[in-house]
């Protein structure tokens, strides 16, 4: 596992942390690296137009990437530990912050539909797939908002303050909801599962 701490080495200064999903480490950069954006790569193919995903999955084991403002985060396979990827992700991370590249092609962003059209196939998707799985264990997942490309979702009934919540998110809604709308960047949880509340989400202003 990446214990927690800031990597100091050079001027880039970077932390890794363990995510609740032990094949996902999230790497925050000291600076915004796609500032106020975000896109997934699911695959080095899907990653052309992006030189910094590019870079990542050149190293061994990467299976995903997920590039939002400061943060990145990585899905791994196979048997490296966190510490051997990890190394290598800030070493990746380090040299793409000095070629001065963008790190994703604005022709991405361009590729992206309509927020009324991602807003109309995802909750398609949580109608047709998600929320019949969840349904067995007295769950639901509401789709509260889509802003640019990134998801804000939330869960209730059973769903909510369910210590695999984000294991749920992680390898059930996030997967469901990539496949069918690859264009989709960070997916979101604002539900507090421990009052019930939901005090970190505010709404699109129209």
């Amino acid at each position: 596992m990446v214990k927690k701490g800031e990597d100091m080495a050079g001027d880039v200064k970077i932390q890794g942390e363990p995510m609740t999903v032990p094949t996902m480490c999230r790497f925050t950069v000291d600076r915004p690296v796609y500032p106020d954006q975000s896109f997934h790569f699911g695959s080095a193919e899907a990653a052309e137009l992006s030189p910094l995903a590019s870079r990542l999955f050149g190293i061994e084991g990467v299976a995903a990437v997920l590039i939002t403002d400061n943060r990145i985060t990585i899905t791994k396979y196979g048997p490296a530990t966190w510490p051997e990827v990890g190394q290598q992700v800030g070493a990746a991370i380090r040299e793409h912050i000095a070629s001065g590249e963008p790190a994703v092609s604005p022709e991405i962003r361009e590729s992206i539909p309509p927020v009324d059209v991602l807003r109309d196939r995802i909750q398609g998707v949580l109608d047709s797939e998600i929320n019949p799985s969840v349904a067995s264990h007295g769950g639901v997942v509401r789709l509260l908002d889509v802003k640019d490309n990134m998801v804000y979702v939330q869960m209730g009934g059973g769903c909510q303050g369910c210590g695999m919540a984000d294991v749920t998110l992680k390898q059930g809604v996030e997967v469901a909801i990539r496949s069918a709308v690859p264009e989709v960047g960070e997916i979101m949880d604002t539900t507090d599962h421990a009052s019930g509340n939901n005090p970190y989400y505010a709404p699109s202003r129209k």
